[in-house]
């Protein structure tokens, strides 16, 4: 799995509501696995040259007819959108909140915005793939009539942070606990140094 032009794989985050907003939980799971350009906080995480998606040879010294460009070819410079898989992200969120059917895809309707902070661009060859559900109104299954509890709409917008800001930390999650590593017909994707992240962050004036 490719994310952002680096190692992906899957990543977790979770936001609790304060009193005031319900105190409602709001948890994502992603499976970070799509094309873009990385930001955090804002800031463009830039990738060297030589750690770029490449291919590698396999023991007998061949190249895959395919793919990204040889490592050993010489790197373009800047951080652009050659090599990168184009592949399918899916996200879980999952939240006690008691929401209808229709108001947890308002939900999961904010996934995306969470990618945008992080330069995905939501590709032609990319597969978006989100679920919402809510562990309230465990009984509203049953073949009697039942009442269940509803959380009305006005006050659904702390929910909708809660998702954008859990979906863009479990995405930067994933991606800081992914190893860099061979995969298929030897493409190389270098996992995300923290490093590279801090030290960017803090020429931006974004961390101390």
């Amino acid at each position: 799995m490719g994310c952002n032009g680096w190692k992906g794989g899957i990543g977790t985050s979770s936001r609790k509501l304060d009193s005031r907003a319900g105190g409602w939980v709001v948890g994502v799971l992603v499976q970070c696995n799509y094309g873009g350009n990385l930001q955090i906080l804002g800031v463009p995480i830039i990738r060297p040259p030589e750690m770029r998606i490449c291919r590698v040879p396999d023991s007998t010294g061949q190249l895959a007819a395919s793919g990204p460009p040889p490592c050993a070819a010489e790197p373009s410079r800047g951080q652009g959108d050659d090599g990168q898989p184009r592949s399918s992200i899916v996200v879980i969120v999952a939240t006690d909140a008691p929401l209808l059917p229709h108001q947890l895809s308002r939900l999961a309707r904010r996934v995306p915005m969470g990618l945008g902070h992080l330069g995905s661009w939501a590709s032609n060859f990319s597969g978006d793939l989100f679920l919402a559900f809510s562990t309230a109104n465990h009984n509203a299954s049953q073949s009697d009539t039942a009442t269940i509890a509803t959380w009305p709409n006005e006050r659904m917008d702390p929910l909708f942070r809660a998702v954008i800001e859990a979906t863009e930390e479990a995405v930067v999650n994933a991606m800081l606990a992914a190893e860099t590593m061979v995969g298929a017909n030897g493409v190389r994707v270098t996992g995300l140094p923290g490093s590279l992240v801090v030290d960017a962050l803090k020429k931006a004036g974004r961390m101390q």
